[in-house]
This record gives C-alpha cells, structure tokens and sequence, in this order.
C-alpha cells in the first residue's frame, strides 16, 4: 500500500536543520583573549551577524517553497535533503569570505580563488535544488493554471544558478580576481531577475 508523504515532517525536519546550522554559527564566533569578558571582536561578530541573516533569508526561500504547493513526492524530499546538506556546509565558506572582505582573515590571491569557488559552488548548489524542486512541483501540477508561479520560481532560482556558475568560471580561470570580479559578477542579478520577471509575466498575463 503507498502512503501519502507528511509534508508537515518534512518542515519539522528541515527547520531542525536550519536550527543546527545557526547553532553551528554560534559556537564558531569567539571573543579576544582580554581581560575583559565582555571585549567583543566586533569584525568576528559582523561575520557571524551577516551569515546568520543569510541562513535566514534561505530559510524563508525554504519556508515559501511550501507556502506555494502542496505537492511532495521522493523527488522532492531527495533534492530537500541535498538542499539541507549544502546548507549545513555552505555556512563556513561563506564566513570566512565576509572574514576576508572586513580584513579579519588575510588570503592570498590563490586562496582567493579557491574561496569563490567553494562559495559560488554552495550557491549554485543551493539555488539549483531550489529550482528543481519548484520546476518539478511544476510538472506535476501544470494542469492547474495558477500554478504558472512555480514555473517562474524554478526559471527565477535558475538565473541564480547560471550566475554562480559564471562566478566559478572567472574564479577558477583567474579572469577578473584582482577587482574581485567573480564577487562582482552577482550585481547582474537584479537587472536579470527583473528582465525575466517583466517578459514571463507578460507572456503569462499574471502577477509575480
């Protein structure tokens, strides 16, 4: 006999995940050896605060995911997973790029590289599951017309997918590292999203 899967398991499971992650952030950030207790490091902290409110921003993609369909099958679950997995692991790389950015944590040009590679990977990574999550959401339930949203999602999430790439392209070329292109690169996204979102909404007659 198939069971219907428990899609409120899945978001139980997922915001456990996310919860790990943020504890994982927290017991990363350190204080200065001081004879104050209270001396914080606040270049230490900033990288802290700006990672956490990006787990946040992924969380509340993640959070919208489930808001706009209803629709779960091992498919998803499965890319859910990865979803979760590279989430866990993109944190630090992300950490130690803003920790290189304020001057905190001094690289050389080729660890630079290697760094972008390794945050433009998670990126991509993780904006690719959210895509195919949403393109497969999409094929499943197609017939119903206000599910047209789904599509522009997973198109949406696929422009932050190509622009990674791009980004790991430059890095691993060494093409741009010294005005740190392959950071500058994600500026695109903005004019991209927003030039997707006028033609597919006026192709679709709808609302984003």
């Amino acid at each position: 006999m198939k069971y219907l899967h428990n899609i409120n398991r899945i978001e139980a499971f997922s915001d456990a995940v996310f919860a790990f992650a943020a504890t994982l952030l927290v017991v990363t950030v350190g204080y200065e050896e001081s004879t104050s207790v209270i001396k914080i490091d606040w270049l230490v902290f900033l990288g802290f605060g700006i990672s956490f409110f990006v787990l946040v921003a992924l969380w509340w993609l993640h959070y919208n995911f489930f808001r706009r369909t209803d629709y779960l099958d091992g498919w998803i679950i499965t890319i859910n997973t990865i979803l979760l997995f590279v989430v866990l692991y993109y944190i630090f790389p992300l950490k130690s790029l803003i920790n290189s950015i304020t001057g905190l944590q001094r690289l050389n040009i080729d660890e630079i590289a290697s760094l972008f590679q390794l945050y433009s990977l998670g990126f991509l990574l993780i904006f690719s599951c959210f895509s195919l999550m949403y393109l497969r959401a999409y094929l499943k339930t197609k017939s119903i017309k206000e599910n047209v949203d789904l599509l522009f999602y997973a198109r949406h999430f696929g422009i932050f997918t190509l622009i990674a790439f791009v980004s790991i392209l430059c890095a691993a070329l060494d093409f741009g590292l010294k005005w740190a292109l392959p950071e500058l690169i994600y500026m695109l996204l903005g004019p991209l999203c927003y030039l997707h979102a006028n033609i597919f909404f006026k192709k679709h007659q709808t609302e984003p």
